[in-house]
């Protein structure tokens, strides 16, 4: 679980604009002074978000808040506050709203949850695999582990326009790699197979540690190929959930081990061989 208590807040829209390529967006939220001072979050952690600004009527259409990924901190001016940065798609109309927010809008804001990466070990090197919107749950953990060993990253979506964050990920000067279905950027093929070719290389010494997150099917090839060379993986599961907390049990997966584990409140992180992934929408 988290190490300190999550936040209930307002957060302020500081920025909402679509990413690079146009199929994502990018919302900043401003966190205000004595709020930064209690916010802190470790790489893996989520926020869940009203769907949409918060409106002078509660809004009961959609009621839930929406779970999202914790992509990086970002400047804010000299006001002692705090902003973090959040990647999203438009994929229904709880984020259709989300993209409507604009700077001064209120965001309401619960977080950091959830259970973080466990960092690697001195010397491991770093395989970080991720897909769609799930490169946002890997960019801290790519910055932290520069300090302990070599970091590769790799970056995988279906055309050159999905690719989000590969400026941010260049700038932390670890070995990029992408892979397009359609080839418009990086290698032709599946992320995948870039793990595959990576794990082809001699590793480190202190062996490598894996690291994914994306969509299901994506996960569990690196959680099978992980397995087959003898690797530890860890995965971030980005289902569905209502409330954060472990209350509404919605959002429930099967262990390999024939136990439920609550994505909320016992992830969103896992090893990948835990996973019973036939049982994973």
């Amino acid at each position: 679980m988290s190490a300190v208590l999550p936040l209930r807040i307002d957060a302020r829209v500081r920025a909402n604009v679509r990413a690079e390529g146009g199929s994502g967006w990018r919302l900043a939220l401003a966190l205000a002074r004595d709020d930064a001072r209690r916010w802190s979050w470790r790489a893996g952690q989520f926020v869940m978000l009203s769907p949409g600004a918060i409106a002078d009527a509660p809004r009961l259409d959609p009621l839930l808040p929406r779970p999202m990924a914790i992509y990086r901190d970002v400047d804010v001016d000299g006001d002692g506050g705090a902003a973090i940065e959040i990647l999203y798609k438009v994929s229904g109309r709880g984020t259709q709203l989300l993209s409507e927010a604009r700077p001064g809008d209120r965001v309401r804001l619960v977080g950091p949850l959830g259970t973080p990466f466990a960092p690697t070990a001195p010397g491991q090197r770093a395989l970080l695999v991720g897909g769609g919107t799930g490169i946002a749950s890997l960019h801290r953990l790519a910055a932290e582990s520069r300090a302990r060993g070599p970091v590769v990253v790799l970056l995988g979506a279906r055309r050159a326009a999905d690719l989000m964050g590969r400026a941010e990920f260049e700038a932390l000067g670890v070995d990029l790699r992408i892979a397009t279905e359609d080839g418009s950027a990086g290698t032709r093929g599946l992320v995948t197979e870039l793990l595959e070719s990576a794990l082809a290389e001699t590793p480190p010494p202190s062996g490598d540690a894996i690291y994914a997150c994306g969509p299901t099917a994506m996960m569990r090839r690196a959680a099978a190929i992980a397995a087959a060379a003898g690797r530890s993986c860890q995965v971030s599961l980005e289902n569905r959930m209502a409330c954060g907390f472990g209350v509404c049990l919605g959002c429930a997966v099967p262990r390999a081990d024939g136990t439920i584990a609550l994505v909320c409140r016992d992830g969103p992180v896992f090893a990948g061989d835990g996973v019973a992934w036939a049982g994973v929408p």
